[in-house]
């Protein structure tokens, strides 16, 4: 056992909900237990430009200030991948071969973005490669741009780029075709439809455009990728825990409370995947749970 002491509170992601939930928590002086892995999708955000205060502030430096924040108000916070969490009178996390008690639990563990196999992602990734309309539609703005994806929801995706962002559409699908009721809506909107697969991202200092496995280049200078993503939610996996109709998000209730009793999910493996909605998820757990500790 890593600890004799029982925590309040453990926390699992260091992301804008866990890190929220840590800060309340401490301030209400609990005995709480953040773990986090490194490497959320956060703290590799080059810009977030929708949090409330700040104009452009890089993910790493909102989950650095964070954590200083939250280690401020005597929250304890270690390095480790959760593997399994079991319940009986209390929780116990698992982590780096440790064992971690705990009353109650925090989930903010996120997602990772399917990204397609296309070479140079990484050199444009998050400057003029994105992958979120909510985080960085705004940044194609009177762009030219490539949407690509394989689902019916690229072709909505593309339509609503055009309405919000840019004029300067192409649809990239994959391996499906698009259903012949929108190729005249389409066409109306100006949205262009590049046929093929992409190989790799073409630019020096700037992108230009997506060189295709036939070697011909479709010109661009920014990209909208709809691939969805995973949830970092292996370790749940023995809680068999209720999930939505879709049957991948958990499904919680109001208060973000999962159908495993102290149990809380924040963020996208619940709900919106967005920086400044899990930070408010985040603090109302902590306030919930505040109200649960002194009843106990």
């Amino acid at each position: 056992m890593a600890a004799e002491k029982l925590y309040d509170s453990i926390i699992i992601g260091a992301g804008p909900g866990g890190l929220q939930a840590a800060i309340y928590l401490g301030r209400y002086n609990r005995r709480v237990l953040l773990i986090d892995r490194g490497g959320g999708r956060t703290s590799h955000a080059l810009h977030i430009e929708n949090f409330l205060t700040q104009k452009k502030i890089p993910g790493r430096e909102i989950i650095s200030l964070g954590i200083e924040q939250a280690r401020s108000f005597h929250v304890e916070i270690v390095k480790g991948t959760v593997t399994n969490i079991v319940k009986d009178q209390h929780f116990e996390v698992s982590a780096e071969e440790e064992k971690y008690p705990s009353r109650f639990v925090i989930v903010s563990s996120g997602a990772t973005e399917n990204l397609p196999p296309i070479e140079n992602i990484h050199k444009f990734f998050g400057d003029s490669f994105f992958t979120c309309i909510d985080c960085d539609g705004y940044r194609t703005t009177g762009k030219k741009l490539v949407v690509v994806g394989n689902s019916l929801h690229t072709v909505h995706l593309a339509l609503a780029m055009r309405e919000m962002y840019t004029e300067d559409v192409t649809l990239m699908l994959y391996t499906m075709t698009v259903p012949t009721v929108y190729l005249e809506e389409l066409e109306e909107n100006g949205i262009r439809i590049a046929g093929g697969r992409p190989k790799r991202l073409v630019g020096d200092s700037r992108l230009e455009g997506i060189e295709m496995e036939d070697g011909g280049i479709v010109a661009c200078e920014v990209v909208m990728s709809n691939f969805g993503y995973k949830l970092n939610d292996s370790f749940l996996n023995t809680l068999h825990l209720k999930k939505d109709s879709d049957n991948f998000k958990y499904a919680t209730s109001r208060s973000f409370e999962s159908s495993c009793d102290g149990l809380y999910i924040v963020g996208p493996l619940s709900g919106n995947d967005q920086a400044i909605i899990a930070a408010g998820e985040g603090a109302l757990v902590a306030i919930e749970l505040k109200k649960r500790l002194l009843e106990q």
